[in-house]
């Protein structure tokens, strides 16, 4: 035996994207069967003569009264209206599909006949298509004309870009907000004859800034400082302790510099031949930086050592080497540059200093390979860097 053909179920929707019903009729959505949207468009009439969506319902009624009495086969047919949000955007959609849905649970169509007031009205057909199949649209265009708006619906599209997009109102109401602002000042305190320099320097400033970027500059900083993230606890350590040791070595250089700078002055003024003086120079720059370059080497390597201990660093032993070798040597240097001061120093100090230090280098690098050894288990357990303290 042949199937029987399904039924067509052919929804008229009237679609009220701003809620005009709602708001200027007070009458609740969904509006379901002939009556009810007869009784609710001249209601809504009543209320706003010129309304055009009391004649988008008027339309909806029509068109399921000639379908009517057109019936074709097995097809059934209803009228409803829905209606979005007077927020319009988002909000509208979705209360249009929710009012959507709740149609097509009392009225399962297979098709619909989409009925709307004007150019806004039609946004919603893709959301309408993606549920049900749209047939056929009809646009009613009452009174004014379809052009005039369209028209107007694109100029407050445009507009509320300018407005709220910070891109474009800065330029269009930021820029002759400030104009306004210095007139207003310059009038208010009687100096108008001023206002050409003013405005000249208000557009000077703002060209200015646009024109090297100052403002994404600037927005781009402020966005890395709130967006910044320390580094680890051992990283801050070594970086504050590199910051001490180069400011020290700074201090010295200058300290340095100036004793230098003292003797040479002196010199000139006696007359002495400048490059046979060339070592006393010497010596008193090394006289007046060593120990606090020393020092600062020391604090900079100090920070790594403890960076290389949390990290579980075998460099860790040749580091603690180096500082005592740093500390050891300015001994020397400072000895050496007594010599280069004055020849007639006597150098058996510089002997001490350096046969002293040796049994010091000596005993260090022994005391590094014995804890190296003892310790080497607490080196090999992970190569991963340990990024903060932790606690246990």
């Amino acid at each position: 035996m042949p199937t029987a053909a399904k039924a067509e179920r052919i929804l008229v929707l009237c679609v009220d994207r701003d809620d005009d019903l709602g708001m200027k009729a007070g009458i609740n959505t969904p509006v379901l069967g002939r009556k009810e949207n007869v009784n609710a468009a001249a209601s809504l009439a009543l209320r706003d003569p010129e309304e055009a969506d009391a004649n988008a319902m008027f339309e909806a009624v029509r068109i399921y009264d000639n379908l009517k009495k057109n019936v074709k086969g097995q097809e059934e047919h209803e009228v409803a209206t829905i209606a979005g949000s007077d927020l319009e955007g988002v909000e509208a959609d979705r209360q249009l599909v929710a009012e959507l849905t709740e149609v097509l649970n009392a009225f399962p169509a297979t098709d619909v006949i989409l009925v709307t007031d004007g150019y806004t009205d039609e946004m919603v057909l893709p959301l309408i298509e993606s549920r049900v199949p749209v047939t056929s649209v009809r646009r009613i265009v009452i009174q004014h004309s379809k052009s005039i708006e369209e028209s107007a619906a694109l100029f407050s599209r445009y507009m509320k870009v300018l407005v709220e997009n910070p891109r474009y109102s800065r330029m269009l109401l930021g820029l002759p907000g400030i104009l306004l602002i210095v007139l207003g000042v310059l009038w208010y305190f009687d100096l108008l004859s001023y206002a050409g320099q003013a405005l000249a320097i208000v557009l000077g400033t703002f060209l200015f800034v646009r024109g090297f970027r100052l403002d994404k500059t600037a927005h781009n900083f402020i966005k890395w400082i709130r967006e910044y993230s320390p580094p680890p606890f051992t990283v801050q350590i070594a970086g504050f302790s590199a910051i001490a040791g180069i400011l020290l070595i700074l201090v010295a250089g200058y300290l340095g510099g100036t004793a230098v700078a003292n003797v040479a002055a002196t010199l000139s003024d006696t007359g002495a031949d400048p490059f046979a003086q060339v070592p006393r120079l010497i010596g008193e720059f090394l006289y007046g930086s060593t120990y606090l370059i020393a020092i600062g080497i020391c604090v900079i390597l100090s920070g790594r050592a403890v960076r290389l201990f949390f990290e579980r660093d075998l460099r860790l032993w040749l580091t603690i080497v180096i500082v005592v070798g740093v500390a050891w040597s300015s001994v020397m240097f400072v000895e050496a540059s007594q010599i280069l001061i004055n020849p007639d120093a006597p150098y058996y100090t510089l002997l001490y200093a350096i046969v002293g230090g040796l049994p010091v280098i000596v005993s260090t690098v022994l005391t590094v390979l014995l804890l190296r050894r003892r310790y080497s288990s607490f080196f090999k357990e992970t190569k991963d860097v340990i990024e903060d303290f932790e606690e246990s």
